[in-house]
């Protein structure tokens, strides 16, 4: 007897919230255990290596298979744009900002600006009006980045606005690097390859060329591994097979709110394995830019 519908899209909405909520701890693990390589000694460059070029070595044989000569179908030069745009260089900022700036901010200003800058950029660039409800998103996620700039700049001085502005050339290169998988109707699955692959390729042979095996080594076995599994696994590999699936459960514009997680669960695993205490202006921006992203996702 076949299973009753009704029954059967329960299971599949189980299934993909599951996945969405899965997916943004995994991006969340990532975001911490970057904060903790930079305290134990990793340069940036050192955890954009463990992010890439290991999920490169296990991306190859997919590519592989349709076709390495165009990228599968992609091309050269439109994988070299998503390269730059979502590969070794956008986590170099987003690394190099958490060696400036505290982990809350990197949190928040990434995905806010992700989203943010989707949003403009949509509305640029492919036509895509902006709904009173995104028009409320967009003030919202600016004022909350606002509070947590005013915060870098009044309290925790240095070079935490540096980190906040690197945080933010992040986010925004990651949105113009989702507006290129719509315009070029690229899966994301395919993108994540030829990243893997083109780092593999390009960034893996400069990195080896310029780093510091001493400081390297010096970081201990058990550190390089955390990060070849919280970088390459979790972040890279786990996080989009599991969001891809949320996707096909639940539709792209149902499954498009869990990122907005991230900042929340990327604190709230910060407070419980490194003991960084988020104070009340980093609350108070997540909580602004939380209630963006609930606009910002409406039609």
């Amino acid at each position: 007897m076949p299973d009753h519908p009704f029954r059967h899209g329960l299971s599949a909405t189980a299934i993909g919230v599951s996945c969405g909520i899965a997916a943004s701890i995994c991006w969340a693990i990532g975001f911490v255990a970057a904060k903790h390589g930079i305290a134990v000694g990793f340069a940036p460059a050192d955890l954009a290596f463990h992010r890439f070029v290991w999920s490169g070595v296990l991306m190859l044989p997919l590519l592989a298979r349709v076709g390495l000569s165009d990228l599968g179908g992609l091309g050269w030069v439109r994988g070299l744009v998503i390269l730059v745009l979502a590969g070794p260089l956008q986590a170099l900022l987003n690394y190099t900002g958490l060696t400036l700036a505290p982990l809350g901010h990197g949190a928040v200003i990434q995905p806010g600006s992700a989203a943010l800058g989707g949003l403009l950029l949509a509305f640029l660039v492919l036509g895509e009006p902006l709904s009173r409800a995104r028009l409320i998103g967009v003030g919202s996620i600016i004022l909350g980045l606002t509070v947590l700039a005013g915060e870098a700049v009044l309290t925790i001085r240095g070079g935490a606005l540096a980190g906040d502005l690197l945080f933010a050339a992040a986010g925004f290169a990651w949105a113009a690097f989702t507006l290129c998988l719509r315009g070029w109707r690229t899966s994301g699955m395919l993108a994540a390859q030829v990243v893997g692959v083109l780092s593999l390729l390009i960034y893996a042979p400069l990195y080896a060329g310029l780093v510091d095996f001493e400081r390297l080594s010096a970081t201990g076995l058990s550190e390089n591994l955390i990060q070849v599994v919280a970088q390459g696994v979790f972040a890279g590999l786990l996080a989009l097979y599991l969001f891809a699936r949320a996707v096909t459960a639940l539709g792209a514009g149902r499954a498009s709110m869990f990122p907005a997680l991230v900042p929340a669960m990327t604190i709230l695993i910060g407070f419980l394995v490194l003991g960084e205490i988020p104070t009340l202006p980093q609350l108070a921006g997540l909580l602004i830019v939380g209630f963006g992203f609930r606009f910002a996702l409406k039609p």
